[in-house]
């Protein structure tokens, strides 16, 4: 049941306490996935529930969104837990004073927050791999172990199972999108000055983006109204004109999968027949992204200084795959540094040169459907198809702008992301653009 739906379930019926147990009974389900989908489940959410239905029977006003269930990914501070970013080197540390700045937000629009949401160690992995906690697994394919995708694995996960109603993610190189893609969500990355970031734990100030993944484009951008403070506007406020959007020629498709491929391709006919202009565009500089964060990128420079003073006291508490990642930071200079952020300055403004005349760009979200645990186990293999995984969601963070992934596969089929790249500071004019993409390909095939 889409977020939507569910705010007007409440408001008519008063069954706020319901939905909570009923999130909680499904974390607490035999089959495992809840134990590796939630690090910590919260306490006392069935009681604020409860006083929510009580004041809805009383006429007391109530925000729409109230009683709505939210998971909450373990780099936000929520007062009186640890945040341990999915790590086991945090684990003793000091429990927040506050919440995040988007988790009082959310709670003061009246979502209920169900509990902390495994995710790759740091944030730092397109994967979702968690070797502490365990891995929670893709439901398209949980017989074969595929890989639900991350870094914001339990949060893709608390949705698919009915844990929640929307899950609070970050995005750095694509750790809302990816999941949504490989579990087939709706996942959204909004450019990052829009939303505050006080009380998350950093992987990348340069990158990091605060995000969502949801049933919808509706659940997502309810969510990023509320966290933003701005309000929040459907498709129908738009104004009915047919977007043109912009396939890059090269770089994107490299190593697509046949299923990914034709999947892709279906999805754009069907955006054609409904009116969609889609037209090539050449995107030469998308070749300079891999040189560019060839030493690591902001990523590895900023994580390393972040986490230098742990790496020197718990080297071996890291998980090896994350801490090798880390470490490339260690090699860049101060010099290398100010090079990066030069080139990223250059890469901004001549790519949003090629951008008049098109609206947002379009392309598979990964190139591949789900692996599986299998097909990870060797270094050599994790480290090619995380940097598969990470190659085009990247792109909208490396240029600051801001991004969604759609579902566009059939039922039943394995699932396959198709993206959106919108316009720096654009956010609200490609979520109306994406709920009418999300209309077409969720209409019935002629």
């Amino acid at each position: 049941m889409t977020l939507t739906a569910r705010s007007a379930e409440f408001a008519n019926h008063f069954n706020r306490q319901a939905g909570v147990s009923q999130a909680l009974a499904r974390i607490a389900q035999a089959d495992g996935q809840g134990a590796r989908t939630f690090l910590k489940v919260a306490s006392g959410t069935e009681k604020i529930a409860a006083g929510m239905d009580r004041d809805a029977r009383q006429g007391q006003p109530l925000p729409p969104t109230a009683g709505l269930i939210v998971s909450i990914k373990d780099l936000f501070d929520i007062a009186g837990d640890v945040t341990t970013s999915g790590s086991v080197l945090l684990r003793d540390a000091a429990p927040a004073a506050r919440d995040a700045e988007v988790v009082q937000r959310l709670k003061q629009a009246g979502f209920i927050a169900i509990g902390r949401t495994n995710m790759t160690e740091f944030a730092f992995s397109g994967l979702g791999l968690n070797p502490h906690y365990g891995t929670p697994l893709n439901p398209y394919d949980r017989k074969s172990s595929r890989i639900p995708g991350g870094s914001s694995s339990g949060a893709a996960v608390s949705v698919t199972d009915g844990m929640c109603d929307i899950a609070l993610g970050t995005d750095t190189g694509g750790s809302c999108r990816i999941p949504a893609a490989l579990c087939g969500l709706v996942g959204f990355k909004p450019t990052a000055f829009r939303i505050p970031q006080a009380g998350v734990m950093p992987l990348s100030p340069t990158l990091d983006s605060v995000g969502s993944i949801g049933h919808s484009v509706a659940c997502c951008g309810i969510v990023d109204a509320v966290i933003s403070g701005e309000p929040f506007a459907s498709s129908e406020a738009g104004d009915g004109r047919n977007p043109t959007l912009g396939i890059p020629t090269s770089y994107v498709f490299d190593d697509i999968d046949d299923i990914t491929a034709r999947t892709f391709d279906r999805a754009i006919a069907r955006l054609k027949t409904s009116g969609v202009t889609v037209v090539d565009i050449d995107l030469p500089e998308l070749h300079e992204i891999p040189t560019v964060n060839g030493k690591g990128g902001f990523a590895a420079r900023e994580a390393y200084l972040f986490h230098a003073r742990w790496i020197a006291a718990k080297r071996d508490a890291y998980d090896p795959r994350v801490l090798i990642r880390i470490l490339k930071g260690e090699a860049q200079t101060d010099a290398d540094y100010a090079i990066l952020k030069e080139q990223r300055v250059s890469l901004i403004a001549r790519v949003t040169a090629r951008l008049n005349g098109v609206d947002a760009l379009v392309m598979p979200t990964v190139p591949r459907i789900a692996p599986t645990l299998k097909e990870l186990e060797t270094d050599e293999a994790f480290g090619r198809i995380n940097l598969m995984m990470l190659r085009n969601p990247t792109i909208a963070n490396m240029l600051d702008q801001c991004s969604i992934s759609l579902p566009c596969h059939a039922p039943g089929d394995a699932p396959v992301g198709l993206m959106l790249i919108g316009k720096h500071g654009q956010d609200r004019q490609l979520l109306r653009m994406a709920e009418g993409i999300e209309r077409t390909l969720q209409s019935p095939a002629e």
